[in-house]
């Protein structure tokens, strides 16, 4: 499985968006500095996706994450991917029984297929929308994220490389 966190918050940018021609228009902004962090674990094979959300990407809470994801699959091992952060590396952690850890290179978010993930939810759900309050944005990641672990076809087009095989007739000769 391929692990990267995101921070959302309260803190948006204006995007690019549809209005009739002649329409400026007009979209809310705002730079209040609160964040929540979305803990995601994917399979670009099948489109598993495991997610929590916590308060902050400190160790304690990628253990708490990595633990969750240990509950979720007891029988398989599961080789996290992960990219070098301190949390992920940290001398403290304990992992579970059934979960290694496999680090990317540094400076290669390119090769954590996760990425993908942030970008979707942020463009579906958080594009142009202001939150009154911290809640507000933990319930719309909440949502998302549960709509997403259902939906195994979007995780896996997002996020694996087409299978060419498949469509190939490689008996032909």
């Amino acid at each position: 499985m391929f692990m990267d966190e995101a921070r959302f918050g309260r803190m948006n940018r204006p995007v690019r968006c549809w209005a009739p021609a002649g329409v400026r228009p007009v979209v809310d902004c705002q730079t209040v500095r609160e964040y929540t962090y979305a803990y995601g674990a994917l399979c670009p094979d099948d489109g598993v996706l495991d997610s929590l959300i916590l308060p902050s990407m400190h160790s304690e809470c990628f253990g708490r994450f990595v633990s969750e994801v240990s509950r979720r699959h007891p029988e398989e091992l599961v080789v996290m991917v992960c990219d070098g952060a301190g949390s992920h590396t940290a001398t403290d952690l304990s992992l579970p029984e059934n979960v290694r850890i496999l680090t990317l290179p540094p400076y290669s978010p390119e090769l954590n297929p996760t990425e993908q993930l942030w970008g979707l939810i942020r463009e579906r759900r958080f594009a142009n929308k202001a939150y009154d309050s911290l809640d507000e944005v933990e319930d719309d990641l909440a949502e998302e994220l549960r709509a997403l672990e259902a939906d195994h076809t979007t995780i896996q087009s997002l996020t694996s490389h087409q299978r060419i095989t498949s469509s190939l007739n490689l008996d032909a000769g």
